[in-house]
């Protein structure tokens, strides 16, 4: 009887161990489940706020491209100024070659600046940026250079028909250069306007020519029915010559009360020749003018008001355009933009002054007085 239940508990024992093997598994130990949400994966940089201009052409540092600033002359301390600013940015661009700012003489400067043109391509240079001062005569020799290769750029006076020029580098808008005189004017004649005379530089000096007609269309606006321009004249741009223009001007004309220079030579000589001969409280001086040489006489009265900009910049600017179009990066058409180092961006147009050609325009004028100039 025993050995039949100690068989039967053993039974029960095996059986018991048989389910259990059989049975579901236990489940492993786990975590909890986190009680937030897993991190996100890592973001972007956040997008700038505003998108950089589509089809801005941006300089690509570090071509070899030799290049020629070549002025309307020697000796002129604005373009002096111009080639400072063509070499910072030559400095900026990395540009390995050498920038060769040459010019004729004064008393030479047409055929001077048409024999630096023509030997350009054999003197190895690949651009030239030319300040004309001769008119539509230079045309021939940039259209020549322009054919072998070089790339050619006018800044501060144009070619008038754009021949062989690619772009021209505006300092001002010319018609606006008008504006700025015939302003200068009433605001030193006063309300009852008088009689005034230009004393221009070269007759074949093709800024100061637009700036010329610009100034006789803007007179025809009743606002300046009293200012009376009486006569043009022309200094050629050498302070001996623009002295003596002066006082055969107040010679000519004993009524006159104001001379207009728009160049920085003839404001300079036109201001000694009234101070030398004492005749400041007679006849006034304006127009273009660099304000380091006419702080004497603004402050003393000979010449109350003048105008200018900043020939270091037109010089940095011309400089950038140029190495754009002659790297390739630039195509001088009407819409294209450009990025020109610390003066920003700009835009190739059409020149609205001309029949022909393209235009950068930089701007824009100061006008200076006693209280402003130094």
């Amino acid at each position: 009887m025993k050995t039949n239940i100690f068989r039967f508990v053993a039974a029960l024992t095996v059986l018991s161990m048989l389910l259990a093997a059989c049975g579901p598994s236990a489940k492993p130990t786990t975590a909890p489940a986190p009680t937030t949400a897993p991190a996100p994966e890592p973001t972007k940089p956040p997008a700038p706020t505003t998108a950089p201009a589509a089809g801005v052409v941006e300089a690509t540092p570090g071509a070899n491209i030799p290049m020629i600033l070549l002025p309307k002359f020697m000796g002129n301390l604005v373009f002096d100024e111009a080639n400072q600013g063509a070499e910072e940015a030559a400095k900026e661009l990395q540009n390995p070659a050498k920038l060769t700012y040459t010019g004729p003489t004064a008393d030479n400067s047409v055929a001077g600046q048409i024999e630096i043109v023509t030997n350009a391509p054999t003197q190895g240079a690949k651009a030239i940026m030319i300040s004309n001062n001769s008119g539509d005569q230079l045309g021939p020799a940039a259209q020549a250079a322009l054919g072998k290769g070089l790339t050619v750029v006018t800044w501060d006076s144009p070619i008038p028909s754009a021949q062989g020029e690619q772009v021209f580098v505006a300092q001002v808008d010319f018609k606006e250069t008008g504006m700025v005189m015939a302003d200068m004017a009433l605001d030193i004649l006063g309300a009852d306007g008088g009689k005034f005379a230009v004393l221009s530089a070269s007759p074949d000096a093709a800024n100061q020519n637009a700036w010329i007609a610009a100034l006789k269309e803007v007179l025809k606006d009743a606002k300046y029915a009293k200012l009376d321009l009486i006569d043009v004249v022309y200094g050629n741009d050498q302070s001996e010559d623009s002295y003596n223009q002066a006082l055969a001007l107040v010679s000519k004309y004993p009524d006159m009360k104001l001379i207009m220079a728009p160049t920085t030579i003839g404001i300079v000589a036109a201001s000694k020749a009234m101070q030398d001969e004492k005749l400041c409280d007679k006849v006034k001086v304006s127009g273009l003018g660099l304000p380091s040489e006419m702080v004497e006489y603004t402050k003393n009265g000979c010449a109350p008001e003048f105008a200018l900009w900043s020939f270091v910049d037109l010089g940095y600017l011309t400089y950038y355009v140029t190495y754009l179009i002659a790297s390739g990066a630039l195509d001088p058409v009407a819409g294209a933009t450009f990025e020109a180092g610390r003066m920003g961006t700009y835009t190739i147009t059409k020149d609205p002054t001309r029949d022909q050609g393209l235009r950068v325009l930089m701007g824009p004028f100061t006008k200076y007085t006693k209280d402003n100039v130094q």
